[in-house]
């Protein structure tokens, strides 16, 4: 997920990562955003202020009523009645503007690098490397969705009831050749410097809109945790 600070900050990069992604009113979302969160800010602002000054008032009412200045104290204990008042309103705005905003960043996808070529489909990919021999399958060659099947690896209707759809339950040497596949990536990981980590598999609201990967505990989108993505790296 998108940070406000990265949409404030880099805003036209933003907008270009978005549009290369053809992300529908991609302006009018950022736009959106950038305005929930001025009100945001404004809101607070005054807020802030009015905190102060009720909370200093609050401290003087001892002080008047003891030197005698009766109406001085009556006075302050009706600015800060006032300011409470208000507060109210302006602490359900400020709640307001930063749940629209939340809510509008979780609908705004992530932008892709600057490398990452404009396209809409497979036949917009760029090939950068090919590595190895290259195979030539037979013209009766199955698909790898019809061999799972056929060697009982995958099933991919029960992920569907389970999860939804893209999300398989791997069975016998399926489930096997993923764990190793899996190993395999955090071993090729942590050769790169990155240092291993296993979190809990249970994560609160916050927790599970973002997932910090590296030292600059840049956010991805909402991800579903499983029993085989609980290991993660922290680059050291």
């Amino acid at each position: 997920m998108l940070t406000i600070k990265q949409i404030t900050e880099n805003t036209d990069a933003v907008l270009r990562g978005l549009e290369k992604k053809h992300f529908k009113n991609a302006k009018e979302t950022i736009a959106q955003v950038l305005d929930f969160n001025d009100k945001r800010k404004a809101n607070q602002t005054i807020l802030d202020k009015n905190l102060a000054e009720a909370n200093s008032l609050s401290k003087s009412i001892g002080q008047l009523m003891k030197e005698g200045k009766k109406e001085e104290a009556e006075a302050a204990k009706s600015r800060v009645a006032e300011l409470k008042e208000v507060n109210k309103d302006l602490q359900a705005n400020t709640d307001q503007a930063a749940n629209d905003l939340q809510t509008l960043l979780y609908t705004i996808p992530n932008v892709p690098y600057d490398s990452v070529p404009e396209g809409v489909g497979a036949d917009d990919n760029v090939v950068e490397k090919i590595g190895g021999m290259e195979t030539e399958l037979p013209k009766d060659a199955l698909p790898h969705w019809e061999l799972a099947k056929k060697y009982d690896l995958i099933d991919f209707d029960l992920g569907v009831k389970i999860t939804g759809a893209g999300f398989p339950v791997y069975k016998g040497k399926g489930a096997q050749l993923q764990r190793a596949l899996i190993n395999f990536f955090l071993d090729e990981a942590r050769k790169s410097g990155y240092t291993e980590i296993m979190p809990p598999t249970v994560v609160n609201a916050a927790s599970g809109y973002m997932v910090y990967m590296t030292n600059d505990y840049s956010q991805t989108s909402p991800m579903n945790y499983s029993a085989n993505m609980v290991k993660g790296f922290e680059q050291t």
